[in-house]
């Protein structure tokens, strides 16, 4: 998959989530290829595009943690329950080195949870990972 159909893909399936969570499940979504010495921002949507770059290592960090020792596989996927703020709530991997990070600045994946319509949009989440395990990113 290129980057513009992953990008339309990722955009409609988080309106789909929206609208079955009634308000946004994430309100930040991010394709980013890792690289030595600075990701590389593919794809935005979110409230603080200026402040993505000078955070991005400290909102990582909770990621890193959850993922330490762990191999995810194209279509594999990781929440962090406790990220706070505007650390990352979730990533996927979407092929190669890059990965979808999805945030809500505001809610930890705790709270969102928590209401029951988040079963209803989790299935489309895990749609979109194995679209992604079916076509990586190229």
């Amino acid at each position: 998959m290129i980057l513009a159909e992953a990008s339309s893909f990722i955009r409609q399936c988080r309106d789909r989530m929206h609208a079955l969570y009634n308000k946004p499940v994430f309100d930040e979504w991010i394709v980013v290829t890792l690289q030595p010495g600075a990701p590389v921002l593919s794809f935005y949507e979110g409230p603080r595009v200026e402040q993505f770059r000078q955070r991005f290592l400290d909102d990582v960090a909770p990621l890193r943690q959850e993922l330490e020792g762990r191999h995810l596989s194209v279509g594999d996927f990781a929440f962090v329950l406790d990220a706070t703020g505007t650390a990352y709530d979730a990533c996927v991997r979407l092929g190669g080195a890059s990965y979808l990070l999805c945030n809500h600045t505001t809610r930890s994946m705790a709270e969102i949870r928590q209401d029951p319509l988040w079963l209803a949009a989790q299935k489309v989440f895990v749609e979109l990972t194995e679209k992604f395990r079916a076509d990586p990113l190229a």
